[in-house]
């Protein structure tokens, strides 16, 4: 079952969720702080003291009466103090070994300069952060800083700074997240209204024709917060609970409809004129599941090469970017169950997709459900399809060999053309080290060493006329995972117009065994098949080309590799000389 409820614009904002505290009961709690360093020197102490003021708020220092000087955040009261200690340690803005003083050991205060608050007592604290709604129900429409916006329209900076008193610490924290995103604050998102945040709300009012005061009123928070919301506006942004896959989340419901279950999917599809996509992603399983997901997603049509990579035992993030589209998938594994999102946006809108990750992220919650692998599979999967998702194929792909150990390999040119990736049997990147187009041959280098079981051995012997040969090739592209043998006879030493290099065959081959080699009887290499040429003329089936080893060797020996010559041997049988020629033949694929 699948339930909707609306996302308020406050909850959106909010990083941190705080667990409701009266206000008379912290009121009355004696004030702590949270230490962070100690110095064995007032200069020292004080030298820290102003390196910390720079970034956080409330920076105080004390003489502790031993020799040392301490410097401390406060005072808070104590369920504040352990917000403060958690996030700053989190966001790594003070060391892992601060801790909760209750300053019994603290003498005179040296910073800042003249200030004593010792004894001081803990305002109340703000209100905690309003549930999120049940399920099934209407969240606000605004938060609660936006209500009375009108009201505050003319108020006093007293009256702001009393109205401000009642945010509650999400309700802060979204206005420093307001002001970051405008530009005007670089700080933590600690919902401390420091000195820091008061210049940056500083700096809003004078970039929007404000009175500066450094305190925003409550119309000017709302301007603030409705700048920053525009975004998402038109979005349709909801909570969508899929109690099937277990998974609750933010989703864009006038951007994308929920389409079908096709595990481990639920596929959330485009309705509108923007080209998005959205995956729930569920299925039960363990490290090596986690991996194999890893690994399929990245074949995928959806999820472009080039893009930052990141997977952990227990997660990974997978963001792929082209020329047209952005995506971004967030997995993380927990008691063995497999659980995230994948978002396909349009490319050109970043700012708003940014964000709505942002907003999915957020909100995304683990419910008990998992997806059952046989739910929505009633329709055949095609061979080019996983769980409904193209998977990414090349452009062309045409065959090659290896021609020494390291992996190097010799192709037909026309393999490598306007390329923007060229891979090894799909899974090894490789270059080109250099390309003759009037051979028509180039010469790969992978970005790996490889360990061929076969490398290539060209015939030292002129080859006979008549003679059987045989070419190894992925005659029907990337359909197979292993080359074919096709085999046919040496019908001249030379090309239709007398090319020395070239040598005709009585063969029948098709465009994926162009740039696999021509094998002798004796496995030798001599020479390498040559596309079919085009033209006004259409040749006989039979009739194939092939580039001799001679030229081959010449064009190896100028990009620095040695050709490896073939040893006399008698002939060999047919399961022999294939296994020959499959173990020297590699895929070689162009991708756009």
């Amino acid at each position: 079952m699948m339930r909707r409820f609306g996302l308020a614009l406050a909850a959106a904002t909010a990083l941190i969720v705080v667990l409701a505290r009266t206000v008379g009961a912290q009121s009355q709690e004696a004030p702590v702080w949270v230490q962070i360093e100690a110095r064995p020197s007032l200069s020292a102490a004080t030298e820290r003291s102003r390196v910390y003021a720079q970034r956080l708020a409330d920076v105080n220092g004390f003489d502790l009466g031993t020799g040392w000087y301490g410097v401390a955040l406060g005072p808070y009261a104590p369920g504040d103090a352990e917000q403060v200690l958690q996030v700053y340690r989190a966001e790594g803005l003070i060391p892992r070994d601060a801790f909760i003083s209750d300053g019994s050991s603290y003498r005179g205060q040296f910073w800042p300069v003249g200030a004593n608050l010792l004894g001081r007592a803990v305002t109340a604290p703000p209100p905690a952060a309003a549930p999120d709604p049940a399920p099934g129900t209407q969240a606000p429409a605004s938060p609660p800083a936006q209500a009375d916006a009108a009201e505050g329209a003319d108020e006093t900076p007293s009256e702001a700074r009393a109205r401000e008193a009642s945010l509650s610490l999400a309700e802060r924290q979204g206005i420093q997240t307001a002001l970051q995103w405008a530009g005007h604050y670089d700080a933590a998102i600690d919902g401390q209204f420091g000195r820091g945040t008061r210049s940056s709300m500083a700096a809003w009012q004078a970039a929007h024709g404000h009175e500066v005061t450094g305190i925003l009123t409550t119309a000017q928070r709302a301007e603030l917060l409705g700048q920053y919301n525009a975004v998402l506006e038109g979005l349709g942004l909801e909570i969508v609970r899929d109690e099937k896959a277990g998974i609750e989340m933010a989703v864009p419901t006038k951007v994308v409809t929920f389409a079908r279950y096709e595990p481990p999917f639920v596929h959330f599809e485009p309705v509108g004129e923007t080209d998005a996509l959205v995956l729930m992603i569920s299925q039960e399983g363990d490290r090596d599941t986690l991996y194999g997901l890893y690994d399929i997603m990245q074949t995928l049509e959806m999820v472009p090469l080039n893009g930052p990579r990141d997977r952990t035992e227990s997660g990974f993030d997978l963001v792929g970017q082209n020329a047209t589209r952005i995506s971004e998938t967030h997995v993380t594994l927990e008691n063995g169950r497999i659980k995230g999102f994948t978002l396909v946006w349009p490319t050109g809108d970043e700012e708003r997709r940014a964000r709505l990750v942002g907003e999915m992220r957020r909100s995304f919650k683990r419910l008990d459900g998992i997806l059952d692998a046989a739910a929505g599979t009633g329709a055949t999967q095609a061979v080019d399809l996983v769980s409904g998702l193209q998977i990414r194929r090349p452009r062309l792909s045409r065959s090659g060999f290896f021609v020494d150990s390291t992996g190097s390999v010799v192709t037909t040119s026309e393999a490598v053309q306007n390329c923007s990736r060229i891979t090894l049997d799909e899974d090894f990147e490789a270059t080109v080290v250099t390309q003759d187009a009037a051979a028509g041959l180039a010469i790969l280098r992978p970005s790996q060493r490889l360990a061929p079981s076969r490398v290539a051995q060209f015939g030292v012997a002129p080859p006979r006329l008549q003679s059987g040969v045989a070419v190894a090739g992925y005659s029907f592209e990337d359909a197979l995972d292993t080359p074919s043998l096709t085999f046919g006879t040496l019908e001249d030493l030379r090309g239709l117009h007398g090319e020395e290099e070239i040598k005709r065959l009585e063969l029948s081959a098709m465009p994926g065994d162009a740039g696999g080699p021509v094998i002798d009887d004796r496995g030798n290499v001599l020479g390498m098949l040559l596309p079919r040429p085009g033209g006004a003329r259409e040749l006989p089936e039979d009739v194939s080309f092939a580039l001799g080893g001679s030229a081959i060797a010449q064009i190896m020996a100028r990009a620095g590799l040695d050709a490896e010559k073939g040893a006399e041997t008698a002939a060999l049988d047919a399961q022999d000389l294939g296994a020959r020629g499959r173990g020297m033949t590699v895929l070689v694929s162009c991708w756009d």
